[in-house]
């Protein structure tokens, strides 16, 4: 089904008479009350692969600096991402427009490419007088022949193209050993998945991202700014530095329920290709790597903590704290052995939500935990607001400046997640899905519908509710007692994902 797309929402005109014209309303503006006063700073921080696995949100997780970033926020406790892969997840977010209007549903595929002209978060800011900066990533590139948006910063990006897999440690004199067992065949693997070794935190990309942060901060402070610094942790390779592995006791981290949910269609899952390597050549891992790869995961974001740590240190050195809009989010979430999974493409929970804090000065309730359902598509409305700048029209998501104000307040009724099958499926032949799965999550409940590309036809649906399964466990979708639940939550996804007879 063709849906009408940005262009439209913003009409025939071209994008500057557009801005020019835009009436801004006063509600928009009441955050910056006083005419005189400076604009406030944003300070965008992006996770990678980050599930809410965060002290904060009631893991085991050693992440003290992000759970000081907590007690100054407002935590969202059902945020989603809106496709759980980077570039579609990060595409969508920044340009503030869902993957379907966008057309990119792959790694691939550069948003620019369907949609040449297409605002984005930093470049709107940017219009708008701001001086705009990236440190590390925060679109998603290496996959894609356009590195980079240079329309949305000020500055060239600093390390923001680059490959997971070539995050080695880069040090002086001889690299110590590395202490992690080797895992043979699995998808990094030249030296194994996991890497510990006893080397600076900045002999890795996230060591050298926050150590430049730090000196772009300090650079644009005395103007309007827009830092968007994007961690690549806790991204395959585990390869933290040793002292992160030791925050933890492998054996007292706890196992995952590698169970697939009971009457789950197949659809539903993937080969764990990103983890795992080729399908061809895989070996399940054995216990013992399932603990180590979990532990590297665990390190991983407590390395990735650390560095979060460094740059909130410097933003409060920096004498414009008081002033600066702070948010921590992940593009989506991630399995390591749950659902009998690794990696990120399904529209389970652990893939698609993420952690959320929004930290704006005078505004949001410090400390506060929200329900409130968000998406990441609201990121954009929210900051426009928050700044008391025009917002423009295009944008699909919802501001979520009332929940900051008030965290028992709602916005949105539902949160809409989705993904092609196969996952990658621009690495086939055909360049082509053979299906989408379209989620909806509401307050009480997961739906996905399973919908073959070229027809529409349903192939496969699924129901969790979080009343009888919060962990996913069981599909309930066929049993009677569900049907009211499962027509309601029908009702929800179809204002969203409307039922459609092809795709082009």
């Amino acid at each position: 089904m063709h849906r009408p797309g940005w262009r439209a929402a913003l009409g025939a005109k071209p994008l500057a008479l557009v801005v020019l014209v835009i009436l801004v309303c006063p509600s928009m503006r009441s955050i910056v009350e006083a005419a005189d006063e400076p604009r406030p700073n944003v300070l965008f921080i992006m996770a990678d692969d980050l599930r809410p696995e965060m002290a904060s949100y009631g893991s085991v997780a050693r992440t003290p600096h992000l759970s000081r970033l907590a007690e100054r926020s407002v935590q969202f406790d059902r945020a989603y991402c809106q496709q759980a892969v980077c570039n579609p997840s990060r595409s969508s977010l920044l340009t503030g427009l869902r993957p379907d209007t966008l057309r990119v549903w792959n790694n691939s595929t550069h948003f620019r490419e369907p949609n040449p002209d297409v605002p984005t978060l930093p470049g709107w800011f940017r219009g708008q007088g701001y001086t705009t900066r990236c440190v590390g990533k925060i679109f998603h590139n290496w996959h894609t022949q356009l590195r980079g948006d240079r329309g949305s910063w000020s500055a060239d990006e600093f390390l923001h193209y680059a490959n997971h897999g070539d995050d080695r440690p880069l040090v002086s004199g001889v690299l110590p050993p590395n202490a992690a067992e080797t895992i043979d065949g699995f998808g990094y693997a030249q030296a194994g998945i996991c890497e510990c070794r006893d080397v600076p935190d900045d002999a890795y990309y996230d060591g050298r991202v926050a150590a430049e942060a730090i000196r772009v901060l300090d650079e644009v402070k005395d103007r309007p700014f827009f830092l968007a610094v994007g961690f690549w942790k806790p991204h395959a390779p585990f390869n933290a530095p040793r002292r992160y592995w030791d925050l933890y006791d492998r054996g007292a981290l706890p196992p995952p329920d590698g169970r697939r949910p009971a009457r789950a269609p197949d659809i539903a899952f993937h080969e764990s290709t990103e983890v795992l390597g080729p399908a061809r050549n895989q070996r399940q891992p054995s216990p013992a790597q399932v603990a180590e790869m979990r532990h590297g995961y665990f390190a991983n974001v407590s390395y990735l903590d650390a560095q979060v740590g460094r740059l909130l240190d410097a933003l409060g050195r920096s004498g414009v704290a008081e002033r600066t809009i702070v948010v921590f989010l992940s593009d989506h979430g991630y399995h390591i052995g749950e659902h009998a999974l690794w990696g990120k493409t399904t529209n389970f929970e652990l893939d698609a939500r993420v952690p959320l804090l929004v930290h704006v000065p005078g505004v949001s309730r410090n400390g506060a935990r929200t329900a409130a359902l968000a998406e990441l598509v609201d990121l954009f409305p929210t900051l426009v607001d928050a700044c008391g700048l025009d917002r423009p029209p295009h944008l699909e998501g919802a501001s979520l400046v009332p929940v900051l104000r008030d965290p028992s307040k709602t916005v949105k009724m539902a949160a809409f997640t989705q993904h092609p099958r196969p996952a990658y499926y621009d690495r086939t032949p055909t360049k082509r899905p053979e299906a989408m799965g379209v989620s909806v999550r509401t307050p009480e409940a997961r739906y996905t519908e399973w919908r073959d590309w070229t027809t529409g036809a349903v192939v496969g649906r699924e129901l969790y509710s979080d009343a009888d399964e919060p962990a996913e466990t069981v599909n309930i979708v066929e049993q009677a007692e569900a049907r009211a639940l499962t027509e309601a939550c029908v009702r929800v996804l179809r204002t969203q994902f409307p039922e459609e007879a092809t795709r082009p």
